[in-house]
């Protein structure tokens, strides 16, 4: 099979290590009403109405640092504010405020504030000085909001949407325009729409962050939105800004969320495209589930299983 006549991958799963990996898919079937909770290959995990599994393993000793590429999952809600403040009203869930820019205040979804500028999220303290001496109104409305879950794993709530599903993965990238140039060549996926809208040759792929950090953000310092990046596999988007931090990125592998994984239709065509186009391989080929699947490294270090659909 030529790589011409490949299908593109679908998302997966996301797989998280867990001191307690039933409690913790237990925990994310509660909290989003399309979700269940179930074993797959031995694993507990969370099933979404998308054909979209979170998948847990035990693991005793949870290190989420040094960072990698891979930061958080995302899942669409179709009232952010009500969704939102539900969470808030429920002790097993912790939220993380979103910094606004303004001396240390925050707020737990993001339309509380003033959160991008035209389509683009996040707003610089420049402009943000620009609205609030305009007396400008914050948006409102619907918005994103991050809590925590877990074994400390970071997940995000986004609305107003359709359907409540698994969404995206939000990433940290290198060189997130190579990044997407190499997601696109590799997996023959589209560019996300609006993030992925940046498309440069090869040679010229390599943009340093912007010095202006934005806001709202996790970090009360705000946070390095350019250039995003981003490509689609099915109907997940992966989402990534680049390296908040002078320290390269370091591999996925044993780490709170462990890696990614895409499925494909013929693992042997997939394999073969792969290593000819000169990507990283981490594992030979290994049973999963009642199938098999393959290991691959991404541009930043994230770890990416390949899983052969029956």
């Amino acid at each position: 099979m030529t790589a011409s006549s490949l299908s593109p991958p679908r998302f997966h799963h996301v797989h998280l290590r867990s001191t307690d990996p039933s409690s913790a898919a237990d925990f994310y079937a509660r909290q989003f009403a399309t979700a269940t909770s179930g074993i797959w290959g031995g694993f507990p995990v969370v099933f979404s109405p998308n054909d979209v599994m979170i998948l847990f393993e035990k693991d005793d000793s949870i290190c989420s640092e040094p960072q990698s590429a891979l930061w958080h999952f995302g899942w669409h809600v179709t009232d952010s504010r009500t969704t939102t403040a539900a969470f808030l009203a429920r002790d097993e869930v912790q939220s993380l405020p979103l910094y606004t820019g303004i001396a240390d205040a925050h707020v737990p979804l993001s339309s509380d504030t003033w959160f991008q500028t035209g389509e683009n999220l996040g707003v610089t303290l420049e402009r943000l000085n620009e609205l609030r001496s305009a007396e400008h109104p914050v948006p409102g409305g619907a918005g994103f909001a991050y809590f925590q879950g877990p074994d400390g794993a970071v997940f995000e709530i986004a609305g107003d949407y359709p359907v409540e599903r698994f969404n995206h993965i939000h990433m940290w990238q290198e060189d997130p325009l190579c990044a997407q140039i190499w997601y696109q060549k590799n997996f023959l996926v589209p560019p996300r729409e609006k993030f992925g809208a940046v498309q440069v040759p090869v040679e010229e792929c390599k943009v340093p962050r912007t010095v202006d950090r934005t806001f709202p953000a996790l970090n009360v310092d705000g946070m390095y939105r350019s250039p995003p990046g981003g490509v689609t596999v099915g109907d997940i988007d992966l989402t990534w800004y680049p390296n908040q931090t002078d320290a390269p990125l370091q591999s996925s592998i044993g780490q709170l969320m462990d890696h990614i994984a895409f499925s494909v239709t013929d693992l042997d065509a997939w394999m073969e495209k792969l290593r000819r186009d000169g990507v990283t391989f981490l594992t030979d080929e290994y049973p999963l589930a009642d199938t098999r699947a393959v290991m691959v490294e991404g541009p930043s270090r994230e770890a990416l299983e390949i899983v052969e659909r029956p």
